[in-house]
């Protein structure tokens, strides 16, 4: 979910990304199995006039934790039947026996006066099938359970099932209960109250002897830490992060570099994720990941992080699918991507509607198979195409020079060959920029103009 600045207390809160930090720190032969070059995420969606909300299971892959592939079109791999009929912050847990468990928020929608003393459960061998759905019941408070995550605590030999609720104090703390089969549970009990509203709680366990939690406190990522995982042992160390009114972090390690990157997801404007990276978690400082770096699922919001291994990566891929459509972010401007408005060729910042706007299905281009043709995911009669240099949004008249105006071959990135850029097909001398935000076709010289001219080609 997502809170206001006015209303701290009524967001969904974490969980998902933690699990993922959890099972690798431990060292179990499960999660030592799990290790590997690839991640999963598990989200819900949400657009800024709520178009895009879909409060069912999402899943995006990774192979760098970082870039996202969307699997399923970017629709629900499976969805709550009991309850609400809808979930929020999903998250994904490897279980001691190398199996998956999904726990969520039992919530649809953003109804943050909700009372619910249960969450969303399903069993999981490999993510590409579902089984077990249930509820389980946490706690007979008249609040609700908010943003649960799971870890398994080796000392008790349990998983503990962390989440959000109001109690007795008056404000949001984290709650716990302990599990062995996430079917029945122990009572609930305080797990961590520094005093204040907190919500979203994500733990990283067992990473050099000591146990990280960060969540959110007002508007900000805050992380507290424990040489134990005994409830109110956490105690308050980091330096506070965000952007804008920021939540539901995610700690998640590299697996191939060490890094610590702290995801944060913000709602002013709601739902675009920043994220931060830390050489050393005990240092409590975290310093932004230059966005050009990350890409998170179109319309994700609150998630979960698990390590997964490449197999698991590939099968996941071939169970759902990659997605049939692209979205092209800029290199100078990475919070914005390439869309059409009023059909003129721009780019804007994200998020925005309609989304579907800056979804591109690129096809052998019309004049030349060799190069490649925009084709509007929601107006599929048309196409990206100049006139008098300027990019428009027109349908395809089949004339030779409208395929012409609409093709373009796709080179290295002129700023940066690990990226793209798009010549055009009959003003060879000319480049796909953009200029005030607007897209155009021009000759490129200065390094001005080569950063307007490149562009990521993903999801």
């Amino acid at each position: 979910m997502n809170d206001s600045p006015l209303q701290p207390s009524r967001r969904v809160a974490l969980g998902a990304m933690a699990g993922l930090t959890a099972a690798v720190a431990l060292g179990s032969p499960a999660a030592r199995a799990a290790a590997g070059t690839a991640y999963v995420m598990g989200y819900f969606t949400e657009s800024p006039n709520f178009s895009g909300a879909d409060y069912g299971l999402h899943l995006a892959v990774s192979t760098d934790s970082l870039r996202w592939t969307p699997l399923n079109q970017n629709k629900p791999v499976v969805t709550p039947t009991g309850g609400t009929g809808g979930l929020r912050d999903p998250f994904v847990l490897r279980k001691q026996n190398g199996t998956f468990v999904v726990i969520a928020t039992d919530l649809r929608g953003t109804d943050w006066s909700l009372q619910s003393q249960y969450i969303h459960v399903w069993d999981s061998a490999d993510l590409r099938s579902f089984s077990g759905y249930r509820r389980l019941k946490l706690h007979d408070m008249a609040t609700h359970s908010w943003a649960p995550e799971a870890y398994w605590d080796a000392g008790r030999g349990q998983y503990g099932i962390i989440y959000s609720a109001v109690d007795s104090s008056g404000h949001n703390v984290i709650m716990v209960n302990y599990t062995t089969d996430f079917v029945t549970a122990s009572a609930a009990q305080v797990f961590f109250d520094p005093g204040y509203d907190v919500i979203d709680g994500d733990l990283a366990v067992g990473v050099g002897g000591v146990n990280y939690l960060y969540f959110k406190k007002d508007q900000t990522l805050v992380g507290a830490r424990s040489s134990s995982l005994n409830p109110g042992s956490f105690t308050v160390f980091s330096t506070p992060v965000a952007h804008g009114g920021t939540e539901a972090p995610i700690l998640v390690k590299s697996q191939s570099t060490g890094t610590w990157f702290l995801w944060g997801d913000t709602y002013t404007p709601n739902g675009v994720f920043y994220a931060w990276q830390s050489a050393d978690l005990a240092s409590g400082t975290w310093t932004p990941v230059d966005q050009r770096l990350y890409t998170q699922p179109l319309n994700s919001k609150h998630g979960s992080i698990q390590p997964i291994t490449t197999t698991e990566y590939d099968n996941l891929l071939a169970k759902w699918g990659a997605p049939a459509w692209n979205r092209l972010k800029s290199y100078n401007y990475p919070a914005r991507y390439v869309r059409h408005s009023n059909y003129t060729g721009r780019i804007d910042e994200y998020p925005f509607d309609p989304y579907a706007d800056a979804q591109w299905t690129l096809v052998p281009g019309l004049a030349d198979t060799a190069g490649v043709s925009f084709r509007s995911v929601n107006y599929p009669t048309r196409y990206l195409r100049h006139s008098d240099y300027q990019m428009a949004l027109a349908v395809n008249d089949g004339t030779t020079t409208f395929a012409q105006d609409a093709t373009f071959y796709r080179t290295a990135g002129l700023a940066d060959t690990s990226w793209s850029s798009f010549r055009s097909y009959n003003h060879p001398d000319r480049y796909l920029r953009h200029a005030d935000y607007v897209l155009r076709i021009d000759p490129i010289s200065t390094s001005t103009d080569k950063a307007d001219a490149t562009f990521s080609v993903g999801f």
